[in-house]
């Protein structure tokens, strides 16, 4: 059977992908969530909003037929990994999870983990500092609880009202991210903390290794537990992966 795939976007990961997918002559389809006003440019057909939960998904699955599902979201986009994996188990539809390795911390980085954003907000609850959050625009609200706080905010569309923050700075940028040009902006702004969620892969780790440089401390936020599954860290294996899933070489 042809490939019919159906891909899990809104990463740099995803649109390199629908590359990959397209050159090779692939038939598929990218869905975003919506969140970003102004999505990258795909090289496949794009879907944007969401399935309606794991059996919407599933509907869609059929309906579509779909042949495979590439996970490609972020990987702190838990709910909706947890609904492909579902969707997949009730259409016998194989997935992979295209997925970055996370990062881990270096001799010099002076990280302190935590295990969400709820307990990111509540190690913020102290003495005033300038803090770079690098969360997304989706978890901000949660961190308004610390209102003490100087923020620097780099966020990739211009926020539609107000953050709920009495000092903040917003920066629009979308990365991939330079090492100099992190340092020179935490520099700038004398940030002294440095707020991330465990992303992984090399986009947005430029301001890790900038708080390296600088001895500054990192709240790093730990990715959220999703069930097992198939994943791949590089395109290539995904491709390997179309080539034999559903024979005894599959993932």
């Amino acid at each position: 059977m042809r490939p019919n795939l159906l891909i899990l976007g809104g990463t740099t990961e995803a649109r390199h992908l629908c590359k990959a997918v397209a050159a090779a002559g692939l038939q598929g389809t990218v869905s975003m969530a919506g969140r970003v006003e102004r999505p990258a440019p795909q090289e496949l057909p794009m879907r944007v909003g969401g399935f309606g939960g794991a059996d919407g998904l599933a509907g869609y699955l059929r309906k579509a037929s779909i042949t495979h599902i590439v996970d490609a979201t972020h990987p702190f986009a838990a709910q909706m990994s947890v609904n492909a994996i579902e969707a997949a188990a009730l259409t016998g539809v194989p997935l992979i999870a295209l997925t970055r390795v996370p990062w881990r911390a270096q001799a010099d980085d002076h990280w302190t983990h935590v295990a969400g954003i709820d307990a990111a907000v509540a190690a913020l609850d102290g003495p005033a500092q300038r803090v770079m959050l690098a969360v997304g625009r989706m978890h901000l609200p949660a961190f308004a609880a610390n209102p003490q706080h100087s923020y620097v905010l780099r966020l990739v569309d211009a926020p539609d009202g107000p953050l709920g923050f009495p000092d903040a700075q917003v920066i629009v940028d979308r990365g991939p991210f330079t090492v100099g040009n992190d340092r020179a902006l935490l520099q700038k702004h004398d940030i002294e903390l440095v707020v991330s969620k465990n992303a992984g892969g090399t986009g947005a780790q430029a301001k890790l290794i900038a708080a390296r440089d600088l001895g500054l401390p990192v709240l790093m936020i730990d990715r959220p537990a999703i069930p097992q599954r198939a994943e791949a860290h590089s395109i290539e294996a995904v491709m390997h992966w179309l080539d034999h899933a559903g024979t005894d070489l599959g993932v």
